[in-house]
């Protein structure tokens, strides 16, 4: 594992909110277990750095502790500690599991790290946010029409979705529930942790049923009690019109299945445009270049060009000069916030033949005479 969470993410400590969660972006895709190359041990890694980094309460806690800080759920907290503050300076090289010397107090095997993280609660139960299901990045790529007019795309995705033969409860339908054996249907478990500030009582839910107080007497044959299994599921995207290259669509809940309820993951789906062989875009405008005879930019006259939504007829004044910029009002790219339409922008060039006949050749002679 990286020394840190910023080093996980490769962002710097004083990195914004924006920049943390697209590099969040890049490494969860570069690593999802689902791609070829992926690796589900630092997939889980990214994950939690970036649940304790996106958080402002958390990334403070885990500025100020540092490594000892496990961005648990109960971690925002600062009950009996206020939140830790006050250990500033304290010499804890006298005891023994500090990485001091030897002598001192004993903390039953527990380290520095297990120490803090019980303290705050980050050695606390399940909970819904840990439970929320994986996100899934997609890359989809549209041509340069269907990004001015917006389009419809559909992707199949290979995912955990929720078990249809248990309908996620993870037991075999009809099977019955039984008073959990761990907390003896409490819903909670209790520990008695020592350190080196004294004896603490920690109060969790229940590793084995979840805080129910009850399990399954049989778990889904289908699932094997996770509530989800994994099976290629097609999403229809709706790619709006005037969308950029680059840009990304979150799609709240069509990640990955939750475990047992919890809510499921965002899909995100990053827009690549691909180049058009005539037109640019540049902001909301659409730009493009026409050639025009040199005796149409001299006496005037009319050209058919080409715009992304048909053929139409530009006129050319008198004398238009070669590099001179024409504009089609709303003819470009439909605002991505509805704030109307850009416009197509023609630069024309004069185009001056390579090779004329003798006929021409006389009449330009004649022209060139007379100061033209």
């Amino acid at each position: 594992m990286a020394s840190n969470y910023y080093d996980l993410l490769g962002i710097s400590k004083g990195a914004t909110d924006e920049e943390i969660k697209k590099a969040y972006r890049k490494m969860a895709h570069k690593y999802h277990p689902d791609k070829s190359g992926g690796d589900e041990a630092k997939f889980k890694e990214i994950n939690q750095a970036y649940q304790v980094l996106s958080d402002k309460s958390k990334r403070q806690q885990y500025d100020q502790f540092g490594q000892t800080f496990e961005g648990g759920s109960g971690a925002g907290k600062q009950d009996g500690f206020g939140g830790a503050q006050g250990f500033e300076g304290f010499d804890f090289s006298g005891f023994q599991g500090f990485g001091g010397q030897e002598g001192g107090f004993e903390f039953g095997g527990e380290g520095f790290e297990d120490i803090f993280s019980n303290i705050f609660g980050g050695g606390g139960g399940r909970s819904k946010r840990q439970a929320r299901g994986a996100d899934i990045q997609v890359d989809i790529e549209i041509d340069f029409a269907e990004m001015v007019s917006g389009v419809e795309k559909e992707v199949s995705l290979y995912k955990r979705v929720v078990c249809d033969h248990c309908d996620g409860e993870g037991a075999e339908p009809g099977s019955e529930k039984k008073t959990c054996p761990t907390c003896k249907g409490k819903g909670r478990v209790e520990t008695l942790r020592r350190s080196l500030f004294g004896s603490f009582s920690q109060v969790t839910e229940c590793p084995e049923c979840h805080g129910e107080g009850k399990v399954f007497v049989k778990k889904c044959s289908k699932c094997g009690g996770d509530g989800r299994v994994k099976q290629e599921e097609k999403i229809t995207i709706k790619i709006p019109a005037g969308i950029a290259h680059g840009q990304t669509i979150s799609m709240r809940g069509a990640g990955e299945a939750g475990e047992r309820g919890a809510a499921a993951g965002d899909l995100y789906v990053q827009i690549h445009v691909k180049a058009h062989k005539k037109f640019k875009r540049q902001g909301n405008d659409i730009l493009s270049t026409e050639f025009v005879p040199f005796s149409v930019a001299t006496l005037g006259g009319k050209i058919e060009i080409e715009t992304i939504t048909g053929n139409l007829i530009l006129k050319i004044p008198t004398g238009t000069q070669s590099g001179e910029v024409f504009r089609i009002k709303e003819s470009g790219v439909p605002d991505l916030n509805g704030r109307g339409v850009g416009n197509q922008l023609v630069t024309v060039i004069v185009k001056v033949p390579k090779s004329l006949s003798r006929q021409q050749k006389k009449l330009l002679e004649e022209l060139k005479n007379q100061g033209i």
